[in-house]
């Protein structure tokens, strides 16, 4: 008995990297599950994936042929003009959000300045967090009540989205009028969050209703928008819209085709890129216009409207080889603090996961009690600071300032002085952004006020994100950023050529690099943003090099959100321990494939759909004729495709019952079904209704099936097998038998999304985390 327990013992301790392909795996003890739930918004939701793949059945096929020049000149003429509408529309919107927050945060600041310049300090306190009080139970209320998802940037939803995971009510409506109102009531009340991931969230709203023709509710049913209505085209419109949305925070149109090629899109190719960058295009023509007309300062009291962040392009860039290193220091300070960052904002968004949980209410009073301190923060602080002298070189009108755009805030000095933490802070964040990234101004901000600031949104940063009002990540980490390089500036000034200003710069793409582990797009929306090319070689030094240090600790902050909400996000790379492992292994741990026939009751239809969650069944033939030559008996099974649930649904919605088993014709299946029918995906089961008489009917699931699904021989590496799923963008991988014989199914299993990930997989085999560790040691 020992001998045996010793036995078991040695082949547990096996490494399983060392395991041959063809030797199946041991000591399973799990059901590989399948169950797709999520945490959308403020519940957990059943999710779907997307059938990115064109499902080649015979409507489609008879569809495709049937397209005339015409058609098809007209289908690639509408794709340019939804693209163009998507960058005429997010430009609009994104001004008018700009304008709002402007004025909105303009007014109350001067308000306040005044009740400060007559010394009512109470006064001033007072009107300033009842204001702030307001627009944030504004902001929150409406995402608490009406549209959870609008809460938060949207951005890591958009990526799931993209590849391949269907997230509820992300792009209707009543999320898109939310998004919209709350950022501007967010970002008005002075909370440490940017708009620039709303507008990413509001560009891709925008493209989506667009494409499918308006609300769930109340969609156009114009026959144009029917070569539109699947998902392979949605999700080209939704990159589209996610690429504006950028370029209509930064002015950075190739910035936004590159963050939606880093960062979001998954699947990619030419013709997409033509298209993101018509539309943001489209969108820096749009703000362009508008900053012409805001120019005169009518726009808006700080700045023009919100819409210029900061300009260094009258900034004589020098630097020696000796500033190298103080430029490699940047950036593994901004790595270092980048992943703490995501490491503190991942135990936080748990605790808020955890109050969020306890309703509506525990919601809204998190929002305000954030509101509150933020509140108190930034008016209470600046009384902290000392008074400084304006600079005599400096003309009066430019020192102090109060009430408008502006480095020198009097506050509660005196005259010739100003407080350069109310600089900071008594202002709206694109105006702090523009004031701390200031260049030729090496004795404005003093190290204490630095170091103020930069603990403060530290802090801010950290507690904000996450509470119930449309947030953006990219100014909390850019101030941030700015903040320590703004301070190491100051220090290193002696030592260096390089501007403070240009420390803040670089201390803000280093944070943002080593929190949100992007290089490329950063560099070019960091190179638009500061309009001097002379910042580029030491702009990509910073980044890549706090990006290495980043990804040493831990993934992107955005990594760590989907992983929060539970959605299946498929990975480029496979864990290396997946290809010694083989999709049969995975089929062996999943219940039995569940397959129909070419000609199938309609009671089992019923009883399938009824009692299933699958979303893909493979259609078998049986008896078979083969040609002689192929080498096989009379009489085989024939593998004739992969029926969907919903093309299933509609067959038995529009009673497609024949009362013999029979192949139909091709006019019969034209006279009944349409291709832009098939491409819906609405209806359960539960609202099909079918007689007693009608379940002895037939149904020929021929027409409906997809002759070309994707499959794979069971031989094959679980790694091989997912870099071919995500890639091609499948939802159904098929896994056929290595050898064929006779009364062998032709197909063995179904693969899905959730049977590929990794933390999925471990559950059924938690050996393989041992290898998995021992990689990481090694």
């Amino acid at each position: 008995m020992n001998d045996k327990m010793e036995e078991v013992e040695r082949e547990e301790e096996i490494d399983p990297e060392s395991n041959p392909l063809n030797e199946p795996l041991l000591k399973r003890n799990r059901t590989l599950s399948s169950n797709p739930l999520a945490l959308i918004g403020e519940k957990v939701s059943y999710i779907e994936s997307l059938d990115y793949e064109i499902n080649e059945n015979d409507l489609f096929k008879d569809d495709w042929r049937s397209r005339s020049r015409v058609q098809v000149l007209q289908y690639i003429f509408l794709k340019w003009l939804l693209a163009f509408l998507v960058g005429l529309l997010t430009g609009i919107i994104a001004t008018l959000i700009n304008l709002a927050i402007e004025n909105i945060a303009g007014y109350k600041l001067l308000a306040v300045l005044k009740y400060i310049h007559k010394e009512r300090y109470l006064t001033g306190f007072l009107y300033f967090t009842a204001i702030n009080f307001i627009l944030t139970f504004v902001a929150a209320i409406l995402c608490v009540c009406f549209a959870p998802t609008a809460a938060g940037p949207g951005i890591p939803e958009i990526k799931a989205y993209l590849n391949g995971v269907d997230t509820p009510n992300m792009f209707g409506a009543t999320t898109l009028i939310v998004k919209i109102i709350g950022s501007i009531g967010a970002v008005s009340a002075g909370l440490d969050l940017g708009k620039e991931g709303p507008l990413v969230h509001i560009g891709s709203c925008i493209a989506s209703l667009l494409g499918q023709g308006g609300p769930d509710n109340y969609r156009i049913k114009w026959r144009w928008l029917r070569y539109f209505n699947n998902d392979r085209d949605r999700r080209d419109l939704i990159t589209c819209g996610s690429s504006s949305g950028v370029c209509a925070a930064f002015r950075a149109p190739v910035g936004g085709v590159l963050f939606a090629l880093e960062e979001v899109a998954t699947w990619w190719r030419s013709a997409l890129l033509w298209r993101t960058f018509f539309s943001t295009a489209v969108v820096v023509v749009v703000l362009r216009a508008f900053i012409e007309i805001c120019h005169s300062g009518k726009c808006g009291l700080f700045g023009e409207g919100g819409l210029i962040m900061f300009d260094v392009s009258n900034v004589t860039v020098r630097y020696h080889v000796m500033d190298i290193v103080i430029v490699v220091v940047i950036g593994i300070i901004g790595g270092v603090l980048g992943s703490l960052y995501n490491h503190v904002l991942h135990k936080i968004l748990r605790l808020y996961n955890l109050i969020n949980q306890k309703g509506k209410i525990h919601k809204l009073l998190l929002s305000l009690a954030v509101a509150l301190f933020t509140s108190m923060c930034q008016y209470g602080l600046p009384f902290l600071a000392k008074c400084t002298p304006c600079d005599s070189s400096i003309p009066e009108s430019a020192c102090p300032t109060n009430g408008r755009s502006g480095n020198f805030k009097q506050f509660n000095c005196p005259p010739g002085f100003y407080n350069d933490l109310a600089t900071l802070l008594l202002t709206t964040n694109d105006d702090a952004v523009r004031n701390i990234f200031s260049t030729n101004t090496p004795q404005e901000y003093q190290p204490m006020s630095l170091l103020i600031f930069f603990v403060l949104y530290c802090i801010l940063g950290l507690i904000t994100f996450g509470i119930a009002v449309p947030s953006g990540l990219f100014l909390p980490i850019i101030l941030m950023g700015s903040g320590y390089g703004r301070l190491l500036g100051f220090y290193m000034g002696p030592h260096t050529n390089i501007d403070q200003g240009l420390f803040a710069v670089l201390g803000a793409a280093s944070l943002m690099a080593g929190s949100m582990r992007m290089t490329v797009s950063l560099c070019v929306i960091f190179l638009e943003l500061t309009n001097n090319l002379l910042l580029l070689p030491i702009t990509m030094i910073v980044l890549l090099i706090a990006k290495t240090v980043g990804d040493s600790f831990n993934p992107s902050i955005y990594e760590i959100i989907l992983h929060l909400r539970g959605l299946p996000f498929m990975d480029a790379n496979p864990e290396p321990w997946m290809r010694n492992l083989t999709v049969g292994e995975l089929v062996d741990v999943k219940p039995s494939v569940v397959t129909l026939h070419g000609i199938e009751k309609v009671s089992k239809i019923v009883d399938v759909l009824k009692n299933t969650t699958h979303n893909g069944f493979p259609v078998l033939d049986d008896g078979v004729v083969v040609p002689p030559v192929v080498g096989h008996a009379n009489g085989a099974t024939e593998l004739h495709g992969l029926v969907l649930r919903a093309h299933l649904i509609q067959a038995l919605k529009k009673k497609w019952f024949f009362k013999e088993r029979r192949r139909t014709m091709d006019w019969e299946v034209r006279e009944k079904f349409t291709w832009v029918e098939l491409a819906e995906r609405e209806g359960t089961i539960e609202g099909v209704a079918v007689t007693s008489k009608e379940m002895e009917l037939f149904v020929d699931l021929h027409p409906l099936t997809n002759t070309t699904p994707f499959t794979v021989l069971e031989s094959m590496s679980a790694a091989k097998a997912m870099i071919l799923f995500r890639q091609v963008g499948l939802r159904h991988l098929l896994v056929v038998p290595k050898y064929q014989a006779s009364g062998v199914s032709p197909v063995i299993g179904i693969l899905t999304r959730q049977d590929l990930l990794a933390h999925n997989i471990l559950t059924v085999f938690p050996h393989l985390a041992k290898s998995k560790s021992r990689g990481k040691r090694n």
